[in-house]
């Protein structure tokens, strides 16, 4: 599965076109690799996706073509949320 449809069905990233736009800037890593929106996905693949002040690190479980809202989140697993903190406003 394309990375930009897993973000999308997976409910991590609301429009399809938003996480093609992320996936093509760069931002987002597949193993360890940068990812295009093109790039595929399957089950151990662990995500790294930068948004902004935020870098959310996931591991792909399953992979499904549609999903209920309250199934969106038996395809991946959190390992880790980091924030980068703004030294500026302190």
């Amino acid at each position: 599965m394309r990375i930009d449809k897993f973000l999308k069905v997976s409910r991590i990233i609301k429009r399809r076109s938003v996480a093609k736009e992320i996936a093509d800037q760069g931002r987002i890593t597949i193993n360890d690799r940068t990812a295009k929106s093109s790039s595929e996905v399957s089950p151990n693949d662990t995500l790294v996706i930068k948004f902004g002040n935020k870098t959310l690190t996931i591991r792909v479980k399953e992979l499904l073509d549609t999903t209920k809202k309250d199934d969106a989140q038996r395809m991946y697993e959190i390992v880790s949320e980091d924030y980068e903190r703004d030294y500026k406003n302190e």
